[in-house]
């Protein structure tokens, strides 16, 4: 293949990215060189596959729920570390880094949140609805990096990062009591964090449609 490709520029701006920034640094220089970012890659592909059957043995077995957590640390570094690491050895590939990373992406949350469907902590009409959400953010973020260049990882000072520690915090919290009590009525606490996460997905979303949509039509403004 011929086509250029015309990089992106990262916007990270979570809470944890400067701190994260230099932990990443520190591992990919320290890294054993038979360790590539593929290996990482499926490394994070792998934790969010064995997160989610975990999820759904801690249906039977509480236990499962730390081993989510597990997961999700392993997810952390292997989906953190693998573009850092191609970084740092200047062996970026950006098409191919680029296609893989996100298809990974899309199918590892198919994985957790179809786990968090059959875990019996959340409802999985509102595990659907994250999905959904997720899908259509990242159609979003994919489609303003091809149209503006501008490839979004964070929002609103949340990113991956910052959302794999909220639900490991969740997951510590279902092991004394699954349960939220809003208005006097108990509900899945699991199911009022997802209600929360779509609903700040689907503004995040909205927000971003609207002036992205603007500032392609202010740049494409037709005399």
């Amino acid at each position: 293949m011929t086509a250029t490709f015309q990089n992106a520029q990262r916007v990270q701006t979570s809470l944890l990215a400067p701190l994260e920034k230099r932990i990443l640094l520190w591992l990919a220089r320290r890294l054993p060189g038979w360790v590539n970012s593929d290996h990482l890659t499926a490394l994070g592909l792998a934790a969010l596959f064995a997160a989610g059957l975990s999820y759904w043995y801690a249906r039977w077995n509480r236990l499962g729920l730390w081993l989510v957590i597990g997961c999700l640390a392993l997810n952390w570094f292997g989906d953190s570390l693998d573009g850092t690491v191609a970084r740092v050895r200047n062996r970026q590939r950006p098409r191919y880094g680029f296609y893989v990373d996100h298809m990974v992406d899309c199918f590892g949350a198919l994985f957790l949140f179809g786990g968090l469907a059959l875990s019996g902590y959340m409802s999985p009409g509102v595990a659907i609805g994250l999905l959904v959400a997720y899908l259509f953010l990242s159609i979003e973020v994919y489609l303003t990096t091809y149209t503006l260049g501008a490839f979004q990882i964070s929002f609103w000072k949340f990113s991956p990062t910052e959302l794999r520690i909220l639900l490991a915090l969740g997951n510590l919290k279902l092991l004394h009591d699954p349960t939220a009590t809003l208005f006097e009525h108990r509900y899945l606490l699991f199911d009022v964090g997802g209600i929360v996460g779509i609903a700040g997905m689907a503004l995040v979303l909205l927000e971003a449609v609207v002036r992205h949509t603007r500032a392609l039509y202010q740049g494409e403004r037709l005399e």
